[in-house]
């Protein structure tokens, strides 16, 4: 007889039995998923590049990110609670197999005069050997192994969604830290013609007091200002060691990495193009909303498992053994002993147990349903806010590089006031400092424009492709 025969006439014996298990209650989900089209999001997400580093244009910074996705201790931890989710889902597909276990014994016994064995057995010692194979099958008839394993590769897929989102977090990470070495490196190099230039002037300043032309208060302004220059060189010196131990410990490295960081190479002029607009849909490939759509798919299984108690566990049982009183008869036919059945589990009254059971999973569902649904208006939120202070960095660096264009042209017709006598040298230097000032702002106003394409990427869940047209699903912030 096949299994499909066994299976069915199990299965109607067992439907004769069903009118005494306890009752399924009627308990619908009260927390409704959020659909995408609810919040102008796609049912599809795009094929992006994961490489996103790359168009930043710096060796340095795509060998980092690498280093640090195969070494960061964070990442390390989570690719280990990958691995136990798998084995999760071995453990629960084992209980839809055949169980075959062997047991073994020898144990000496010494048997009563006064009981169920009389003499000559009764009153002596004898050894006593066993060998038994016992064979267990669950047939899970309503599917409650089936919903275990389900529920064990959700749990799974969410496992290998959390190491993905802690791979984009420790990706963006490096990228904002090289961010700051560079945007450090930028500003010592000002510092430095800061220093210079001051220094310049307090020259200029005490020559004019030894004519006495000026007196000892312009002197100590000049020397006030030359202590913020050099103070600007110390926190920009400061700027870049912090980053530099930054990327170390992102790339699981100590201080002997240190020096391997080479200077930088990333152009802070030439940020990566940004699209006019994106499209909505690139949110549904973060890696958080996706975890947490596999979340809802494990509690949709945990609540399928607890729906199974209610049913009847039938279960094909069989055993073959060996006894006997001595060694001497153990191995011959005569010790042999063969046995074999089904048992039925009916859940008649359980105390309330299954109901509180099936309601706690339904509770379980709930929670999951409305973490997704928490975490997509954030996501939503995140995007947009990341798309407009792209903008507005874009915006305010063109501002900027309208200053420093001025004051450069103000500095160049200083300088010709100066050389024909028209105009005072010091007018000159202030406008040089006014315009390293300017140059100072404009390295900040650089280094944030990358830094909020950075946050952009991470808020998308990876990078875009500036060269491909695409439209938005959304309107108003580009989103």
């Amino acid at each position: 007889m096949s299994r499909r025969h066994i299976k069915r006439g199990i299965a109607a014996a067992t439907a004769l039995l069903l009118a005494g298990c306890a009752s399924v209650p009627h308990d619908a989900p009260q927390v409704a998923q959020l659909k995408p089209a609810a919040l102008g999001l796609g049912d599809t997400a795009p094929a992006v590049s994961d490489r996103w580093w790359d168009s930043f244009g710096d060796p340095q910074l795509g060998r980092l990110v690498e280093l640090a996705l195969a070494d960061n201790p964070n990442l390390a931890g989570a690719l280990a609670r990958v691995r136990t989710a798998q084995a999760a889902i071995d453990v629960q597909h084992a209980g839809q197999l055949p169980q075959v276990t062997g047991d073994a014994g020898l144990q000496a016994e010494r048997f009563s005069e006064h009981y169920i064995i009389p003499p000559p057995y009764g009153g002596r010692v004898y050894s006593v050997p066993s060998l038994a194979a016992n064979l267990s099958w669950d047939l899970d008839l309503f599917g409650r192994q089936r919903a275990l394993v389900a529920q064990a590769r959700s749990s799974e897929r969410a496992a290998e969604l959390d190491a993905a989102a802690a791979r984009l977090m420790i990706a963006t990470a490096v990228a904002q830290s090289y961010a700051s070495l560079v945007q450090a490196d930028r500003q010592a190099e000002i510092a430095d013609r800061f220093v210079t230039t001051r220094q310049q002037a307090l020259g200029y300043v005490q020559s004019r007091i030894k004519h006495k032309l000026a007196s000892e208060f312009e002197a100590r302004t000049a020397e006030t200002l030359l202590a913020e220059a050099r103070q600007a060189k110390v926190r920009s010196l400061q700027q870049h060691d912090l980053a530099v131990h930054a990327l170390a410990a992102l790339v699981g490295r100590g201080a002997d990495f240190y020096p391997l960081i080479a200077a930088p190479t990333l152009a802070l002029d030439h940020p990566p193009a940004v699209p006019a607009l994106l499209p909505a849909d690139l949110l549904g490939r973060r890696p958080d909303l996706l975890a947490g759509q596999a979340r809802i798919d494990a509690a949709v299984s945990g609540r399928a498992v607890a729906r199974a108690d209610f049913m009847p566990n039938v279960n094909i049982s069989a055993l073959a053994s060996l006894a006997a009183l001595g060694l001497g008869q153990f191995f011959t036919a005569g010790s042999a002993q063969v046995s074999g059945g089904a048992a039925i589990h009916l859940p008649i009254f359980e105390g309330g147990r299954l109901r509180a059971q099936y309601r706690g999973a339904g509770a379980d569902l709930d929670k999951a349903v409305a973490d997704y649904n928490a975490s997509v208006i954030t996501a939503v939120r995140d995007s947009a806010d990341a798309i407009t202070n792209v903008r507005a960095a874009d915006a305010d660096l063109v501002e900027q590089d309208k200053v420093v264009a001025g004051l450069r042209d103000t500095v160049r017709l200083d300088a010709v006031r100066t050389s024909t006598g028209l105009g005072s040298r010091l007018d000159a230097v202030d406008s040089g400092f006014r315009l390293l000032e300017a140059e100072q702002s404009r390295i900040d106003a650089q280094a944030n424009a990358i830094t909020q394409r950075i946050k952009l990427i991470a808020a998308l869940g990876g990078g875009f492709d500036p060269r491909v047209a695409v439209a938005a699903n959304t309107k108003g912030s580009g989103l």
